[in-house]
């Protein structure tokens, strides 16, 4: 059944998930602040509205797709007083849960109804329809979405009431922060014995080391030929990214007193390294950081 849906936020995640949208036979007005990203959506079939405001007059969804909470609380404070009422607003940025909750709540106390649904699966997810939604809300509005999720995702997983989705997103993202930085130390610990890198692999890949972080995202070249580290690092999903979500995690350890200390040791060295020359590489380009600071020459997939 098609849907009328306004999206906003038209970037390297928000530009292909609109596209889905429209692939699968829905209506699809969006609005980003970048003309780039307006020309790429049109392309692709996306009707481009004048404003974010515009763009939800009529629209029975409103999906986000923004780069904080703030910006997410100050976009919903323009547009829910425009939107038709009753529309669903689903927000699939990731954000802190009190963000989260606190959007949630702008929307229901305007007459409308909310649920987030943060995003697994990075941009050739994203290209690929193969995205991972969590998504936190009432079984009934989950049930409305569920179908228009699908256009972009291969897995809808309802984790709760409003703000579970982005419990679930921080939670699983501090796992993987964590596990590829274990995943890197062991690698240079290996290097510095005097092990290849494709024996600690073959034996950490079918043995208790064995995790999604260095079977799919190995963090140094040659063992996994799709990893980003095959393409100088690349990402992927970016260090910048990781930092992020890896901060908002550390907020809500601290916010409710988890004794956490592997998670907030993790934001503290993705934030480092984010800042520095590694923003814009992938996550697993971590693992030249910790070479860098072990005094180990830095590993290229030239090499």
């Amino acid at each position: 059944m098609s849907t009328s849906i306004a999206f906003l936020g038209l970037g390297n995640m928000g530009g292909p998930m609109a596209a889905n949208l429209v692939k699968a036979g829905h209506k699809v007005t969006g609005f980003d602040l970048m003309p780039d990203s307006l020309t790429r959506a049109a392309e692709q079939g996306v009707t481009v509205a004048g404003s974010a405001v515009e763009a939800v007059k009529g629209a029975d969804v409103v999906i986000t797709m923004l780069p904080s909470g703030r910006h997410v609380l100050d976009l919903y404070a323009d547009l829910l007083p425009a939107a038709t009422q009753g529309t669903l607003f689903v927000d699939c940025s990731t954000i802190d849960v009190a963000d989260a909750k606190a959007a949630h709540q702008a929307a229901v106390d305007a007459g409308h109804r909310a649920v987030d649904a943060p995003v697994s699966g990075g941009v050739m997810g994203a290209a690929a329809g193969t995205l991972t939604f969590m998504v936190g809300g009432s079984e009934s509005d989950f049930a409305q979405i569920e179908p228009v999720l699908q256009a972009m995702g291969k897995r809808i997983v309802h984790c709760g009431q409003d703000g579970a989705g982005q419990a679930a997103k921080i939670c699983n993202n501090m796992i993987l922060g964590i596990s590829m930085i274990a995943v890197s130390e062991a690698f240079v610990l290996g290097e510095k014995l005097g092990l290849t890198n494709q024996a600690l692999f073959d034996v950490a890949s079918a043995a208790s080391g064995q995790c999604w972080a260095l079977t799919t995202n190995c963090p140094v070249p040659g063992p996994v030929p799709t990893s980003p580290a095959n393409n100088d690092y690349r990402p992927g999903f970016a260090s910048a990214l990781m930092s992020k979500d890896l901060n908002l995690a550390a907020n809500a350890v601290r916010d409710n007193g988890v004794a956490a200390d592997l998670g907030l040791r993790a934001a503290e060295l993705y934030t480092r390294f984010a800042e520095g020359d590694g923003g814009g590489q992938d996550f697993s380009a971590i693992v030249n950081a910790i070479r860098a600071t072990s005094g180990a020459p830095v590993e290229r997939d030239d090499q």
